[in-house]
C-alpha cells in the first residue's frame, strides 16, 4: 500500500510540474482577413508598363479596405524573476488570391520575425519589425495607417518595416519610448527609379562599408486615455552604390483628444531624402487632421484630411539625379469611413476617399507607387470606393 501511495504522488508531481511549464509558456495563431471590393473612377497603368491604359478600376484589391490581411505566431516564455522571452512570426498576404504579399515576394514572415527579451516596462527585440516613428505616430492617424486609400508609407516611408532590427520599448504608466537601429533595413529602393534601387538590394552590412542601408531612429508618445502626444525622429541612409549613402530624415508630431465617443487629432510630418550627392529627391512637409466618432455602439465614423506641401521633387531616374528640382502641386485627399461591427470580430465597412493633384494615398514615384494606383496625364482628381468584410481571429 505504501508503494501504490509513493508511486500516486510521484505521478501527482509530475503532473504538476508539467501544468506548470505548460502555464509559464504558451504560443498563440493570431490574424486578419479583410476583403474588399473597390470601384475607382480613373486610373492609369504603372509607368513602368509597356503601353498605358486608362480608365475606370473595378477589382478586388491585395489589400483589405481597413487592414492587411495577416496571420501569426506570437509566443511567450517566462523565465522567472519578472523576465520573458518572447517571439513574432507575422506573414503578410493577398485575401483576393491567397498568394504572399506581392510587395515581399519570398519573404514568409514579410510583416515581423523578432525574438527578444522583456520584463514589466522593458523590452528588446530582434529582427524585422516596424520602425520607431511609426510606433510613436500611429495613435494619431484617422484611419490608423487603413490599408486602402490612407497615405501612410507616404508618411512613413517605404523602409517604415525594417530588417536587421535591434529595438528598444519602454513602457511606463502613459509614456512609451522606442528607439532603434537597423544594421541594413531590406528595403531595395527608395523611390521608382533605376536612379534609387539600392546596392545589395537594401541589405546593408557590406564589409567595409558599414553605413550603406543603415536605419535609426526613436519616439517617445503619452497617452492618458483623453490627451495624447507622439514625437519621432527617423533617418535611413541609403546607398544606391557601395559606400556612397544619400540621408532621408523624417521628424513628426502628433496629438489626440478623447471625449466620450468622439476623439480627434492632427500631426505634422517633415521629410528630405536626399542623393549621396545632396541633391534633393524629395522635400515635403505633410499634415493631417481627422475625426473618429462612435455613433452607435456598433456603428464608428472615421473622417480624415491630409496634405502634403511638396518644396522640391526630382525625377529619380539617374542615381544622384542633378537635373533641376521641380515644385510640383500639392496633393491633398478626404476619407470617409462607416464600420460596422457585427461582433467583436466581424465587421463590415464602406470607404471612400477623393484625392486632387495626384492619385488616391498619395501613390507616385516617392512611395513607389505602393497600393497600385497611377493618375493618367493631366489629371487632377481621383476618386474611389472600397466595401468589404473584415474578420480577426
Amino acid at each position: 500500500m505504501r508503494k501504490s501511495h509513493i508511486a500516486l504522488a510521484a505521478v501527482a508531481t509530475l503532473m504538476a510540474t508539467a501544468g506548470a511549464a505548460h502555464a509559464a509558456s504558451s504560443v498563440t495563431l493570431y490574424g486578419v482577413i479583410d476583403g474588399s471590393v473597390e470601384y475607382v473612377n480613373r486610373a492609369s497603368t504603372l509607368p513602368t508598363a509597356a503601353t498605358q491604359s486608362v480608365g475606370p478600376l473595378f477589382r478586388q484589391p491585395f489589400a483589405g479596405g481597413l487592414s492587411s490581411s495577416r496571420w501569426g505566431l506570437r509566443g511567450l516564455e517566462d523565465l522567472g524573476g519578472g523576465l520573458q522571452a518572447s517571439f513574432v512570426l507575422e506573414s503578410g498576404f493577398q485575401a483576393d488570391s491567397g498568394q504572399v504579399q506581392s510587395s515581399t515576394a519570398g519573404m514568409l514572415f514579410s510583416r515581423v520575425a523578432t525574438v527578444g527579451l522583456n520584463d514589466a516596462n522593458n523590452k528588446i527585440t530582434l529582427g524585422r519589425q516596424t520602425t520607431s516613428i511609426t510606433d510613436g505616430l500611429v495613435n494619431f492617424s484617422p484611419m490608423r495607417f487603413a490599408a486602402t486609400y490612407e497615405p501612410g508609407i507616404w508618411e512613413m516611408g517605404v523602409n517604415y518595416r525594417e530588417n536587421n532590427m535591434v529595438k528598444y520599448t519602454g513602457n511606463f504608466g502613459p509614456v512609451q519610448a522606442v528607439a532603434h537601429y537597423s544594421f541594413g533595413t531590406g528595403a531595395a529602393a527608395f523611390a521608382l527609379g533605376s536612379g534609387t534601387v539600392l546596392a545589395n538590394g537594401g541589405a546593408g552590412e557590406t564589409p567595409g562599408n558599414w553605413k550603406d542601408n543603415t536605419a535609426w531612429g526613436a519616439s517617445v508618445m503619452y497617452l492618458d486615455g483623453r490627451f495624447g502626444f507622439g514625437l519621432a525622429y527617423d533617418q535611413w541612409n541609403p546607398a544606391v552604390t557601395t559606400g556612397s549613402t544619400g540621408k532621408v530624415v523624417k521628424i513628426g508630431a502628433g496629438a489626440s483628444y478623447t471625449t466620450g465617443p468622439l476623439k480627434v487629432m492632427g500631426g505634422y510630418r517633415w521629410n528630405k531624402a536626399e542623393f549621396a550627392n545632396g541633391n534633393a529627391l524629395i522635400r515635403d512637409g505633410y499634415w493631417w487632421a481627422g475625426v473618429n466618432y462612435q455613433a452607435t455602439a456598433a456603428l464608428a465614423v472615421q473622417l480624415g484630411y491630409f496634405y502634403a506641401d511638396i518644396r522640391e521633387a526630382r525625377a529619380p531616374t539617374v542615381a544622384g539625379s542633378v537635373g533641376p528640382g521641380t515644385n510640383p502641386a500639392n496633393p491633398y485627399q478626404l476619407n470617409l469611413t462607416l464600420d460596422y461591427n457585427l461582433s467583436k470580430r466581424t465587421d463590415v465597412y464602406i470607404t471612400t476617399a477623393w484625392a486632387h493633384n495626384g492619385a488616391l494615398a498619395f501613390d507616385s514615384v516617392y512611395n513607389a507607387f505602393a497600393f497600385g494606383y497611377a493618375a493618367a496625364p493631366g489629371q487632377k482628381n481621383m476618386a474611389g470606393v472600397t466595401t468589404g468584410i473584415r474578420h480577426i481571429f
